[in-house]
């Protein structure tokens, strides 16, 4: 059964916080800024009004979850401070003397309430209403990327991750007690699943029974760690895969598995949508969904920021229809091609004819390919064989015994003849300059709030994990800006 939250109740110690929290404390800030009812409409229709026992208040749930995004720290973790940080108990609207939830109930919180919401457009949208209201958002221009996130069932199997857990264990006690190492379980030196959980267990007994090492926040922060990860593979005997996560490369060389987040962003740096995908993806498909988000959150696009990915055909058709600007380079194969400056030809305008290095003219052209038809059409240069067979320069350019000397180049459609024409304007090169912001905000998200590695199995949950991150990073934006 579900009640409507209660603000802080009457207690004889709730002056408390006047004394402990300043006035310029973050959480304090934040609880000042919005109001989380919000919460508790969306998720109204997830609870029974009138049967059951009382339910803990969902804003309650959702502020939890918001602490362990905003601080990195595990489910018990965030509940284990919320007992005695009280700026976590101001922030969470509970009496100082009021006790803790159990935090199981953040797992199924999650699995619950929190399944089939869309929680990343409406805590977006939330933030960027507060933005626009407060007048901090002015540009009309957003800049977009994608950044990765690493499957929490990669790269490691089931026995690898215990052991990586396990000696994070082991050297964090070593740190405060090298005595421990006398101590310590003897390790499996097995690839059996059954052995490794058996040492881990172990441990986990051994350290247990040291209570004034195990209340050192460092060690029970990865004795908590490594709990979790026995129980997750001893619930499915081997760590699950992840179904939806997919593989992806940042360059020819270097890949992923994992997941994208394909965000947009003002100049201001307030994230105005994001859009989770698998890891294999491409960047440039994803731009109508970031342009249509942003314009439903009420912000007024007339510029679009980002890399080579985001001018294809197809978006610079989309913004052409809407006058708004792309500021991103064209592939290099549309405005140069794929050739060395030694490999390429002269234009002479006069002529309307390509002339080689060596300074012949092609002699005649022909246009290839159909128009509106997918490609670019090609037109097709031809020069003189006989002067290509005596030419001090004919190594790597001319075949002996080949009948012909081409040298093509694709005609560039209107939109691409327009794109390149505002990549050379100073708006062009002012506004490119703001593409870094974005970078900025992607390394934030991963370093500071954990966005580096799924926390959990799905698409579903890389959202909800990205719908928080997000949320908690324009919060903090909104605050430093006001």
């Amino acid at each position: 059964m579900l009640v409507q939250q209660q603000k802080i109740q009457f207690s004889p110690y709730s002056s408390l916080y006047d004394l402990i929290v300043p006035k310029d404390n973050m959480l304090r800030k934040i609880n000042e800024l919005i109001d989380f009812s919000f919460i508790y409409d969306e998720l109204l229709n997830k609870y029974c009004t009138n049967n059951g026992r009382t339910a803990e208040s969902p804003v309650r749930m959702f502020k939890y979850l918001l602490l362990k995004t905003i601080y990195t720290v595990s489910d018990v973790d965030v509940v284990e401070r919320s007992r005695f940080d009280m700026s976590f108990k101001y922030f969470l609207e509970m009496a100082p003397e009021e006790d803790v939830i159990n935090s199981s109930s953040l797992t199924k919180f999650r699995k619950l309430r929190l399944k089939d919401t869309d929680l990343l457009n409406l805590l977006i949208g939330k933030t960027v209403s507060i933005a626009v209201e407060k007048g901090i958002i002015r540009s009309k221009s957003i800049i977009v990327d994608a950044t990765h996130t690493l499957s929490r069932s990669n790269p490691f199997s089931a026995i690898e991750v215990l052991r990586e857990r396990s000696k994070l264990l082991r050297k964090t006690v070593y740190l405060f007690d090298d005595q421990w190492k006398e101590r310590m379980p003897e390790k499996n030196n097995t690839n059996e699943l059954e052995k490794e959980l058996a040492y881990c267990k172990e441990l986990e007994k051994r350290l247990e029974k040291e209570q004034s090492l195990c209340s050192i926040p460092a060690v029970k922060e990865k004795l908590n760690l490594l709990k979790e990860t026995i129980e997750d593979t001893q619930e499915n005997f081997t760590l699950s895969k992840d179904t939806d996560a997919k593989t992806g490369h940042k360059s020819a060389d270097s890949s992923f598995f994992g997941y994208k987040t394909h965000l947009a962003m003002t100049e201001e740096r307030i994230i105005t949508a994001a859009v989770v995908t698998s890891g294999e993806k491409g960047d440039g498909p994803e731009l109508p969904k970031l342009l249509e988000i942003s314009q439903e959150n009420g912000i007024d696009v007339d510029t679009i920021i980002g890399d080579a990915a985001y001018s294809g055909k197809e978006n610079l058709k989309l913004t052409s229809e809407q006058n708004i600007k792309v500021v991103a380079r064209l592939n290099p194969s549309i405005t140069q091609g794929f050739r060395k400056d030694e490999d390429k030809f002269d234009y002479n305008k006069d002529a309307d004819m390509f002339v080689c290095p060596a300074g012949h003219m092609a002699i005649r052209k022909a246009l290839q390919g159909k128009k509106n038809i997918g490609t670019n059409q090609v037109q097709t240069y031809y020069f003189d064989v006989e002067k290509c067979k005596s030419c001090p320069l004919k190594e790597g350019c001319y075949k002996d015994g080949a009948k012909t000397k081409t040298y093509s180049v694709s005609i560039k459609s209107d939109l691409h003849q327009e794109q390149i024409s505002f990549q050379d304007t100073d708006y062009c090169k002012e506004k490119a300059k703001h593409r870094y912001k974005i970078e900025a905000k992607n390394s934030e998200l991963k370093n500071v709030h954990g966005y580096d590695r799924a926390i959990s199995y799905g698409i579903t949950n890389m959202q909800m994990q990205g719908a928080i991150a997000i949320f908690a990073v324009n919060l903090k934006r909104i605050l430093k800006l006001m």
